[in-house]
């Protein structure tokens, strides 16, 4: 998958070839030699768009405002398509912010919570778009792949999209201001949106997850400041792999 807004914006024809023909790939690959494996599709809450309702439920229009968000829809599109017209074992999670161990730490285009970790624990100045009263939720990743792994093994009825989601949505500006307490370093200054990303900026969102926490028992375990605490030390173990 490839998951950077700001990239699929400037090289819409590689987000298109990684996020729709790979799928087609996938899916014609198990149609013709293993019809029965079941497909957990990646999704993103990015399909969503700029929310008309919070929190988001699976049934809110799809709206994207990147090119990202529009090839998202399409890849789960055809694992939905493949499960009504030739009944392959398909399915949906839309994540929301996942985070947590082994992140591309390297540049700030594949997510901005990873970056804000790198400058934490460098002690640099965060800059935080906009004042910061952004609220999103987030999910740590161990928290994700339970998610996988249990939609992957469990017996499905007629939903076929979950949204992932954390009950407790946090304004950005609480996200930076606790990271920069556990890093024990660093600052944040707010700053206006560049233009590129103001077109593509979409306020507060957060997902409602009730439907897979009713129907597989899902739900996350792992709160956002002990995750980012996790976060911070295995970076700071690990930081020769990943600066």
């Amino acid at each position: 998958g490839q998951v950077s807004h700001i990239d699929s914006m400037e090289n819409p024809f590689e987000d298109l070839q990684i996020n729709c023909g790979a799928q087609l790939s996938l899916l014609e690959a198990c149609r013709a030699v293993n019809p029965k494996a079941r497909i957990v599709f990646a999704g993103s809450r990015q399909q969503y768009g700029r929310p008309r309702f919070l929190p988001l439920t699976e049934d809110h229009p799809l709206s994207p405002i990147d090119v990202n968000g529009v090839n998202k829809i399409a890849g789960e599109s055809y694992h939905l398509l493949y499960h009504e017209v030739y009944g392959l074992d398909t399915v949906s999670l839309r994540l929301t912010n996942t985070y947590g161990p082994r992140m591309l730490m390297a540049h700030a285009r594949q997510g901005f919570i990873a970056w804000f970790v790198r400058q934490a624990i460098d002690g640099d100045k965060i800059q935080l778009f906009g004042d910061g009263t952004q609220l999103r939720d987030f999910n740590e990743v161990s928290d994700v792949v339970r998610a996988f792994l249990l939609v992957g093994a469990s017996p499905l009825g007629e939903d076929r999209v979950f949204n992932l989601g954390h009950s407790e949505p946090v304004s950005l500006r609480s996200v930076v201001e606790g990271l920069v307490e556990l890093a024990g370093g660093g600052s944040f200054t707010l700053v206006p949106f560049p233009a590129d990303r103001a077109r593509i900026d979409i306020g507060s969102v957060y997902a409602d997850a009730s439907r897979i926490r009713e129907q597989l028992g899902w739900q996350p375990t792992v709160a956002l400041l002990d995750g980012l605490a996790q976060m911070i030390a295995y970076y700071r173990k690990h930081k020769e792999h990943y600066w």
